[in-house]
């Protein structure tokens, strides 16, 4: 079967090409896409001029939904709304996840994207979506999944005492973590901590936002996530290491492009733990899955996420997408992919 699949070629200039394509695993028909900033790192070449040379031409965007139209395995039924998973592993490690796994790719990354006419994949790649779910919501599921992920393994790695948290960050992320974290840990106070007011403003979910410049004196806190990324990483993990109480645990999830400082006497004095998350697996994306089911006010608060959604009609509406992303002041850009 002929595919078609919309690549980026350079930086903003895509093209179409065409592929065989094999239907012995699952087809599914992608519906519903949602840019990353990743994407636009490969979109506007803000990536290392090598990277872009290695990866490119490559189909791009690794968060979507889409609905099944055959299956060879008999695992889905034509029709079915299912949620993608972007991780492709190729070996099984009794101690490394599958998103740790230097074997593994990952769509949009290392293999082609979802922007194409159809995706072949494994039924293992797959999760059913609720009934009813807003589509809009669930084309960011893969984002979600990934906060499911740093907080699975914050269970797994932080100490007991879990009366406060702090989340550092204002953007996607942040918010996502927050909202998640009050669900799971519901006897816990969460408090977020970022640099824009209006943003602020929409964590009405959690115990207390603050701006970075006007944290309370005396605040302290068993533990912390980081989701501020950038330029901003080392005025975040700073401010991190000043307030947590000795022994706390630090998850490092934003992305910085270059190295960040990080005061380690204050982590050896302090005793504190420090983990880097990334990604996610089938797991995580099976217990965000059965979150959504258990507390339908989730995606609830996920939809004011969405900042705008575009309907994909032709090959050039891609590129409008893109570049409306870019202007974008705030939340998800949801592709409406029709073509």
């Amino acid at each position: 079967m002929i595919n078609t699949v919309y690549r980026l070629r350079s930086v903003r200039r895509f093209e179409i090409a065409f592929s065989e394509i094999g239907t012995d695993g699952v087809l599914v028909r992608p519906t519903h896409l949602s840019i990353c900033n990743a994407d636009q790192r490969y979109y506007q070449g803000t990536r290392d001029l090598k990277v872009l040379e290695e990866k490119l031409p490559m189909a791009l965007i690794h968060e979507g939904i889409g609905t099944v139209m055959s299956d060879a395995t008999g695992s889905f039924s034509p029709g079915e709304c299912v949620v993608m998973i972007p991780n492709i592993p190729s070996e099984e490690d009794a101690c490394i996840a599958e998103n740790y796994l230097r074997s593994s790719k990952f769509c949009g990354s290392s293999a082609d994207g979802f922007t194409q006419e159809y995706i072949s994949i494994s039924p293992e790649r797959l999760v059913k979506l609720p009934d009813g779910i807003d589509p809009d919501v669930a084309a960011f599921t893969e984002l979600v999944s990934v906060s499911m992920h740093a907080i699975t393994r914050f269970q797994h790695i932080a100490h007991e005492r879990r009366d406060r948290i702090g989340i550092w960050g204002d953007g996607n992320l942040a918010f996502i973590t927050s909202l998640l974290l009050k669900k799971m840990l519901p006897q816990s106070e969460v408090y977020v901590f970022g640099i824009s007011r209006e943003k602020l403003s929409d964590f009405s979910f959690t115990d207390g936002a603050y701006l970075t410049t006007a944290i309370p004196a005396g605040m302290s806190l068993d533990h912390a996530f980081e989701c501020v990324g950038g330029n901003g990483s080392p005025i975040a993990v700073e401010q991190i290491i000043g307030i947590i109480r000795p022994e706390g645990t630090i998850a490092i999830m934003g992305v910085s492009e270059y190295p960040v400082p990080i005061n380690t006497r204050m982590i050896l004095e302090k005793g504190l733990r420090m983990y880097g998350t990334s990604r996610s697996g089938r797991a995580d994306f099976v217990r965000t899955v059965e979150l959504y089911r258990e507390h339908p006010e989730i995606p609830v608060y996920l939809s004011r996420l969405i900042g705008s959604t575009i309907e994909v009609n032709a090959f050039a509406d891609i590129k409008k997408a893109f570049e409306q992303d870019t202007r974008k002041a705030f939340g998800k850009t949801i592709l409406h992919w029709n073509i």
